[in-house]
């Protein structure tokens, strides 16, 4: 019998489903197992490679069958996609996979250590806190909005309607301040919570030597540094800083056939998260020009003749690329010599 060389492993919550293949390509396995066999099939197995999509609990599964001896692959759904067969089925996934894995121009995804999936939880923690504490600010001020009190943006100035909200009168009926009291409360606490998670993620950056020099660059904080330091495993995994811009998807799209080129709007593609933290990293640099803050030249002569996100995006493509280029050489920012001021 052939011996097994290449295993494609459709992921799931219950129910796996297996493609193996000989050397010479010969399907050998196919079948499913059930999630308390994945481990036991595998163990039973020579040393192969294993394929599998970059989803949901792939880095766990990465992580417990190269344990057992094997080359455990991930790789992005969207390039085995084109590997399947005609209709989508569990089958079809995993021949796909078994597919893919083994061309030579394939791109992996690294598997993450139980310590940077723990770094990335924090952070998408923060990150859904905010998201659950803008909503309920937004509902607060359009309610607040239908008795005539408005406040300014920000949620710095949150706490002036809640301030109108606790103090006495009979601009708001009872019924109304009971309702909108539980709405502030909800700000409030998480408030509360969103700088807890801060101040972690600000003592792991002190902690870390690489995340304290990735601050030192205009636009970026704890939040940012320690955000890479959670999503990037390999920056020498990319060959140039602008190939690290574009797998944030800080790059034009491009549609070009028959010798023309065409460039479009940002592609938005790789990790959302950081793409737009460093999308308002960029954004704090350009108000701090706009206030007579000197600034690198290049921002003052783009603002002048370009719009304000449009100058926004393509520092954070800048800042992308000087993030990768300190990752990679391991030195500190330096100030650009030619400075301007707005």
């Amino acid at each position: 019998m052939d011996k097994i060389t290449t295993v494609g492993l459709d992921l799931a919550k219950s129910v796996f489903q297996v493609h193996a293949i000989s050397e010479s390509g010969e399907p050998l396995v196919r079948r499913t197992l059930r999630r308390s066999q994945v481990l036991d099939f595998f163990d039973k197995l020579p040393p192969c490679i294993v394929g599998m999509e970059a989803c949901g609990s792939a880095h766990h599964w990465a992580r417990e069958i190269a344990a057992l001896g094997h080359d455990v692959r991930l790789m992005p759904p969207v390039y085995v996609k084109a590997y399947v067969k005609r209709n989508k089925t569990d089958a079809a996934d995993a021949e796909a996979i078994c597919e893919a894995v083994t061309r030579p121009t394939m791109r992996f995804v690294p598997i993450k250590s139980v310590e940077q999936q723990a770094a990335g939880m924090v952070l998408k923690t923060r990150e859904l806190l905010v998201r659950q504490r803008s909503q309920a600010a937004n509902a607060l001020r359009g309610h607040m909005a239908e008795l005539g009190l408005v406040a300014a943006m920000g949620m710095t100035n949150i706490g002036k309607l809640i301030a109108m909200i606790s103090s006495d009168g009979d601009h708001i009926a009872p019924t109304a301040r009971a309702a909108l009291k539980e709405i502030a409360t909800q700000i409030e606490a998480l408030t509360v919570r969103i700088e807890k998670l801060e101040r972690n993620v600000i003592a792991t950056v002190k902690d870390d030597e690489v995340a304290r020099r990735l601050t030192s660059i205009p636009g970026v904080g704890p939040i940012i540094a320690g955000t890479v330091k959670a999503v990037v495993q390999d920056p020498k995994g990319f060959r140039s800083g602008r190939d690290f811009a574009a797998w944030l998807g800080l790059t034009p799209r491009s549609n070009s056939s028959g010798g023309k080129q065409r460039l479009g709007s940002i592609s938005k593609r790789g990790n959302k998260q950081l793409r737009t933290l460093l999308i308002v990293g960029a954004t704090s640099v350009i108000k701090q020009a706009k206030r007579g803050l000197p600034v690198p030249k290049w921002i003052v002569t783009l603002l002048a003749r370009r719009p304000y996100k449009v100058v926004a995006v393509a520092l954070a493509n800048k800042i992308a690329r000087t993030i990768w280029a300190l990752l990679v050489k391991g030195e500190t920012y330096q100030m650009p010599p030619a400075m301007a001021k707005a």
